[in-house]
């Protein structure tokens, strides 16, 4: 009898390998239609052509780096995601999968579960992980897993970034000694623009107000890429020649911001590819902006998420409550 995981990787495969081969073009077909949640089209911005996941792997076998940016949750983006994963693994197999969806200081939680001394429960309890793992980055990790592959937990303590975002600068100085350890280099170093980025994209009004709330959410955003930048240059350094693919919010890396800046700040000579998401404000049509151009190496294009809500008051509503239950860690 085929044991029940195994029948079930296969039905995900074999599901994946239909999403793709049904919704995803031939990369020299003009067809860009996006028809759900698990299509995506990517787009090379310089020459506006639709490129295979198969052809994209290809052109970037030799970097150095992979900063995959997300929206989070997109069923679309996870697909691709994965696919690519594989896509990269067949033409180097060397290689470390990096997320931010995992924290620095949850590491051995992680390196447990790929060595097989605990399931994918006591992962999800042990390493923190999102509510949206096992719809999101379960086939990911699963992958590493299956090919004894490091995986990396590239971001930031939580705690901190929470007590930096509520402090600011000093819950860095305030730092205890036996948390000094998960602090990156040069924690808040901020890349040219980006703090006009991050205020405009907080509102758009905010750029020079000198909100402290803002600048302390600026600050923890700098803690966040720092951490991450430090920990795909550790994973480097650990596993010299291997390709690194890392995963994150698209905020964190269109443009060749955030935590790319960061990472080239620190190692100016890496070849790092950027692939950054886009939804298309018309599926059956969809084209890139002249402003989408520049997020990335290689953009994809998303079907559009449903609307979260519909009433303002129900969206106030469940933002109260998701900062009403959201932990309030002690700062030292």
């Amino acid at each position: 009898m085929i044991p029940l995981k195994h029948l079930l990787t296969g039905i995900l495969a074999g599901l994946m390998t239909a999403c793709a081969s049904t919704q995803n073009p031939d990369p020299d077909s003009d067809m860009r239609q996006l028809t759900g949640l698990y299509d995506y089209r990517i787009i090379d911005p310089d020459t506006d052509k639709t490129l295979s996941v198969t052809a994209l792997a290809d052109q970037w076998q030799d970097a150095d780096v992979i900063i995959i940016g997300e929206f989070h949750g997109h069923n679309g983006a996870h697909l691709l995601e994965a696919q690519l994963q594989s896509a990269l693994y067949k033409l180097r197999p060397n290689q470390v999968l990096s997320m931010e969806q995992f924290t620095v200081d949850h590491q051995t939680a992680v390196d447990r579960y790929l060595a097989g001394e605990t399931g994918e429960e006591e992962l999800i309890k042990e390493g923190a992980a999102w509510n949206n793992y096992k719809a999101s980055y379960r086939p990911l990790v699963a992958f590493a897993a299956d090919h004894h592959l490091p995986v990396v937990g590239a971001n930031a303590p939580a705690d901190m970034a929470r007590c930096v975002g509520r402090e600011g600068k000093q819950a860095i100085d305030g730092i205890s000694a036996d948390k000094q350890q998960w602090l990156p280099t040069n924690p808040l170093f901020s890349p040219p623009g980006y703090r006009e980025r991050f205020f405009g994209a907080m509102g758009g009004h905010h750029g020079n107000t000198g909100d402290p709330r803002l600048e302390n959410s600026y600050l923890a955003q700098l803690l966040r890429d720092n951490t991450m930048a430090t920990s795909i240059e550790r994973a480097l350094a650990e596993q010299p020649g291997d390709q690194v693919i890392h995963l994150t919010g698209t905020f964190h890396s269109e443009g060749r911001s955030g935590t790319v800046a960061a990472l080239l700040h620190r190692s100016p000579s890496l070849n790092i590819k950027v692939l950054s998401p886009v939804i298309a404000d018309d599926p059956r049509v969809p084209a890139l902006e002249k402003a989408d151009r520049v997020k990335g190496d290689a953009v994809y294009l998303l079907y559009p998420l449903p609307d979260e809500y519909k009433s303002d008051d129900a969206r106030n509503a469940a933002i109260a409550e998701r900062f009403k239950q959201a932990p309030q860690p002690a700062c030292d």
